[in-house]
């Protein structure tokens, strides 16, 4: 039994490493049938990770409603089990598919999920988590024109780092900052 539980445990990181590499499609897929098949007790400080996982997806996907119930679910999974490492990720993912949904408060509503999302990782000192939560805003700043607001966000956060810097997190920070600059 416990080999099979394991192997579903893997079948779930096999469906996050091909989000990762763009093909949400298959990824969500097959995460989301792997996560139906893991059991309860299982992983279970992890689910509500995966979930944020299984939301960019199915975002990526073109699948935002489904992204948005497996964010509110891995919220609620976090709630329920004291699992609230993550939540700074989650919501993260929530304000990304917002964006994606284009409603007309969606800007605002994103903007909302990134700000509580870095308040959640500055508490918990989870400095990755506030690299892509401040990414994550400062990109939607960008977007609106408030340049300055967003390059004293991103900055010194992307500072505190010390390595990693081949990392996609850190790489994509420092693309973001190169738009930034003044000049």
């Amino acid at each position: 039994m416990k080999s099979e539980k394991y192997s579903v445990a893997g079948r779930c990181f096999e469906g996050v490493l091909l989000i990762k590499r763009g093909d949400s499609r298959a990824g969500a897929r097959l995460l989301r049938t792997a996560l139906g098949e893991l059991p309860e007790a299982a992983f279970l400080m992890h689910s509500a990770v995966l979930l944020a996982e299984l939301a960019e997806g199915l975002g990526g996907a073109g699948q935002i409603a489904e992204g948005l119930a497996a964010v509110d679910e891995g919220l609620a999974r976090a709630e329920r089990t004291a699992g609230r490492w993550c939540v700074a990720e989650l919501l993260r993912k929530k304000g990304e598919l917002l964006l994606l949904r284009g409603a007309p408060a969606a800007a605002a509503d994103a903007e909302d999920c990134f700000r509580q999302a870095l308040d959640w990782s500055r508490r918990q000192a989870a400095l990755w988590w506030e690299l892509g939560s401040a990414t994550s805003l400062a990109r939607l700043w960008h977007h609106q024109g408030r340049t300055e607001p967003a390059r004293e966000l991103l900055a010194p956060v992307y500072g505190r780092f010390t390595e990693g810097f081949d990392t996609a997190d850190l790489r994509a920070a420092k693309v973001l900052l190169d738009e930034l600059a003044p000049g």
